[in-house]
Formats: structure tokens, sequence, C-alpha cells
């Protein structure tokens, strides 16, 4: 649904040249949620603006739906943002108008009848929970009733694709939470293709199918979220499942992550290992989470005894990824 082939963006400054996204090639598919994870500087905002064209690159291709948004302008290029939406971090919405008129907007600029609009304003209000606000001013309303009024406007033109510029990071963890799932369900329900920015790993964690990390405008991992939470060596599963750093493992035990996802998650792996081969097990740090629908876990552990490469070797028989320190 979204391509990103070999997309370069500079800035000028002054005398200056600042390298915003340096030949950033990803794909997102159709129906799924695609986060771009990193930091603040590392180009994510930039990479998704390009999306619609609100920041031209400076060279590369973006495609969209089969349609390569790059090579378009004027009234093509109007009419292809007609089937992408858009919701930003500060809701941008008019104080002047009220909740309906705010969402009738983008129906005014398409031309919609007076009727019509109004039929389509009462059908988002109730998709986004907003029944009975039609009438307020954005003043009057709550950080998270603002942003439903931006998702609801965001989908006045019925689009495919949705775009979502750190949409809940000006709200607090319960307020989040809702945004979140309201993502999720209008992404079952419709079938949107959605974009997702984000620093927040929660944010990936609760309802990413896929994830790219971004990093000073380059993408330096990018896949499945619950494929990269189950592989030890992943910047995903390192940031999902933090480390002890610095440990030595006394003479003769050894230090290992293990990493598991699916039906593994729920398997007696160390109970296993200690009645089979009589290993002593001391679990350092780790966890199992829910990663993307799927169980999902990976610990840091220090084995001791006689039959410690037996028991190496059973786990990588096994869907269980061993990585030895």
């Amino acid at each position: 649904m979204i391509e990103f082939i070999d997309v370069h963006k500079i800035y000028k400054q002054s005398d200056q040249k600042v390298v915003a996204l340096d030949g950033v090639s990803l794909r997102v598919k159709a129906g799924e949620i695609f986060g771009v994870l990193g930091p603040s500087g590392a180009g994510k905002s930039t990479l998704i603006r390009c999306v619609n064209q609100l920041e031209k690159p400076t060279s590369g291709s973006v495609w969209v739906n089969g349609q390569e948004m790059t090579a378009l302008s004027g009234a093509a290029l109007r009419q292809a943002r007609q089937g992408i939406g858009m919701i930003f971090q500060h809701f941008n919405l008019l104080s002047s108008r009220t909740v309906a008129q705010n969402i009738a907007f983008p129906l005014e600029v398409i031309g919609y009848s007076k009727l019509k609009r109004k039929a389509k304003v009462e059908e988002l209000l109730a998709l986004v929970g907003l029944e009975g606000k039609a009438n307020a001013y954005p003043a009057q309303l709550s950080g998270g009733q603002k942003q439903r009024v931006g998702i609801a406007r965001s989908l006045a033109g019925e689009p495919n694709v949705l775009l979502s510029d750190e949409a809940t990071s000006a709200l607090d963890p319960q307020t989040t939470r809702s945004i979140l799932e309201l993502l999720h369900d209008l992404n079952k329900r419709m079938g949107l293709t959605i974009l997702l920015i984000t620093h927040e790993m929660g944010v990936v964690k609760h309802i990413c199918d896929s994830v790219a990390i971004l990093h000073a405008g380059k993408v330096v991992e990018q896949g499945r979220v619950s494929d990269l939470a189950a592989q030890p060596d992943s910047l995903l599963a390192q940031e999902f499942f933090p480390r002890r750093n610095g440990y030595i493992p006394p003479p003769g035990a050894v230090l290992a992550t293990l990493a598991f996802a699916g039906e593994a998650a729920s398997q007696p792996i160390f109970a296993t290992l200690a009645r089979r081969f009589d290993v002593d097990i001391h679990i350092l740090n780790g966890s199992v989470e829910t990663v993307g629908n799927q169980r999902v876990g990976q610990f840091q552990v220090e084995l001791e005894g006689a039959n410690v490469k037996q028991a190496l070797e059973y786990l990588h028989k096994t869907k269980v990824e061993v990585e030895v320190h």
C-alpha cells in the first residue's frame, strides 16, 4: 500500500545541509498497522510527511496504492491526497469551529452538499464515540476527545491510508490506550492501512503489526513486530526486554539469552531443562509479553551444570532462539 524507494531528504539551513532521510526504503502492506520508531531528530515526521507530499523528497520515490506520489502535482496530487487521512500530535483543530464543523471542513473542500455533509458528520461522530458533542467547541473538549475529532476529520474523505504523527504523545496513559484501541478497531473494521510515527515502545507493542526503527535518517531495522521481538539480537527485542549489561557469570557457568514466541512461549522450558539435563538456571531478567497478538518471551539466564552443552543443543532443536554471551 505504501512504498519508499531510496528516499533522501536534505534541508538547507544557512550554509549547512541537514540530512533528514538518508536512503530510506520500506514497504507497508495493505491493511496493516506499521510503526516507525525512533528518537527525536531521527527523521520520523519528515518520513510520514513525504507520503502525502507535505514534504517533497530530495530524491527517491514514494508510492501509495500503486500511484507514484512523488510524480504528482496540482489537481492530480490533490485528488490522490483524498485517499490519505492524517492525524497530528497537537490535534490541529480550528478553534472557531464546532466539532461538527471541524469534521465537515474536508467535506466542504471536496464539494459535498450540506445535507450529505450532515449525514456523514453524524456517521463519523458515532464511529469515534463522540455522539452528543457535535455543537461543542475544541476548548470544551479533553485531549482525548480532541484527538477523536481529529481522527473523525481524517476519515471524512474515506481514505484507505491513515497517517498518525505522534498522535498519542500529548495524551495521558489511559487516554493513549483508548486512542490506540480506537485506531486498532478502525484498522480491523475498515481495513485501513495505518502508518504510525512514535517514539513510545508501548505504542508499537500495543497495536503495530510491523515496525521500522529509524536512526539519523536511516532504517536500521524493520520487520514484523513479533518476529523481531523473538530475535535475541534485534534492536526491538533489546528495547522490549532490557538486558543486565556488564554481568560476569561465575567460573563454569554460561550466560545466555533465550527468546521464544507463539506456542513455545507457553511451554515449561526452564522446568524441562532442569528436569531433563539437571541444569541449574538462574534467571537474571526477562519476561513474557503479548506483542502483535502473540506471546513473546525473552530471558537472560545463567546456566550451570555438567550438561549445559546438551541443554543448549536441545534448545537449538526447539523453537527457542539462543544467544550465548
